[in-house]
C-alpha cells in the first residue's frame, strides 16, 4: 500500500536550518505533499511549492491543517536585545506555535534546540532552551524529536541574517581541525541537521527522542 503523502508546517523558515528544511521537504521523494511556512516576513526566494503565511507569533490563531511541525525558530539574547525579548521568541513563540499546530491536527514535531539545553542550567540561554523542551514534552505529541546541534555551519550572511561574531570566530577556528574533533562537538552543517530531523521524525521510535549533535551527524550523513 502506498503511504499517504503528509503535510508539514515549518516555523522559523527564514533561518539557517529553516531554509534547509524548506529545501528538503519540497524536494522530490520527501514524502510531503504540502509545506506551509509560518513567517514574520515573506521569504522572497522560497522554494517553489512552499505556501507562506505571515503571522504574529504572539497571536497565533487558525493554522493550516498539517500532520507534522518542524520548528527552527530561535534567536540570541544579543540579537533580541534583552532576555525578555529572547524568551519571547525561544520559549513563547515556539510553544505557541506547537499548541496552534496541534489544534490544526499536527501529531508529530521536530525542534531545533541547543547543545547543553537544560532547565536547571546556570546559563540563561541553555536554561530557556531546556524550559522550552520541557513545555513541549508536556504537550504529549505522538512523536517529538529534539535536535541539539553543536555549532551550526551555513550561509548566514547570504540569508541577510544578523552576524554573530563569536559564532563566526568559532567556526573559523574549528573548521580546519573538525575532522579530528569528536562528532559530538564538531561543527555541523545545517543541511545535515535538517536531513536528520526529517529522517528521525519519519521513523518509528519513542514518543520523545533527543538527538545530540553526534547522532545528528550520523543520521544526517546516512
Amino acid at each position: 500500500m502506498t503511504k499517504r503523502a503528509r503535510t508539514a508546517i515549518v516555523v522559523g523558515a527564514s533561518g539557517l536550518v529553516g531554509r534547509a528544511l524548506l529545501q528538503q521537504l519540497t524536494a522530490p521523494g520527501s514524502g510531503y505533499a504540502g509545506v506551509h511556512a509560518l513567517v514574520r516576513k515573506a521569504i522572497v526566494d522560497a522554494p517553489a511549492g512552499v505556501m507562506q503565511q505571515v503571522v504574529d507569533f504572539s497571536r497565533l490563531l487558525a493554522l493550516p491543517v498539517a500532520d507534522d511541525l518542524y520548528c527552527a525558530l530561535g534567536t540570541t539574547i544579543k540579537v533580541a536585545g534583552s532576555h525578555a525579548a529572547f524568551r519571547a521568541v525561544d520559549f513563547d513563540a515556539v510553544v505557541n506555535s506547537a499548541r496552534a499546530a496541534q489544534a490544526a491536527g499536527a501529531r508529530r514535531m521536530a525542534l531545533v534546540s541547543a547543545m547543553g539545553a537544560a532547565s536547571n542550567s546556570p546559563l540563561s540561554y541553555n536554561r530557556v532552551k531546556g524550559e522550552t523542551e520541557a513545555a513541549l514534552r508536556a504537550l504529549k505529541f505522538e512523536r517529538l524529536v529534539i535536535a541539539r546541534p553543536a555549532l551550526l555551519l551555513g550561509p548566514r550572511a547570504a540569508l541577510g541574517q544578523a552576524s554573530r561574531p563569536g559564532e563566526a570566530w568559532m567556526a573559523k577556528a574549528l573548521t580546519p581541525v573538525a575532522g579530528f574533533l569528536p562528532a559530538s562537538i564538531r561543527p555541523i552543517d545545517v543541511q545535515v541537521v535538517a536531513r536528520a530531523m526529517i529522517l528521525a521524525l519519519q521513523r518509528a521510535g519513542d514518543a520523545v527522542e533527543v538527538l545530540e549533535s553526534g547522532e545528528l551527524q550520523r543520521l544526517g550523513h546516512a
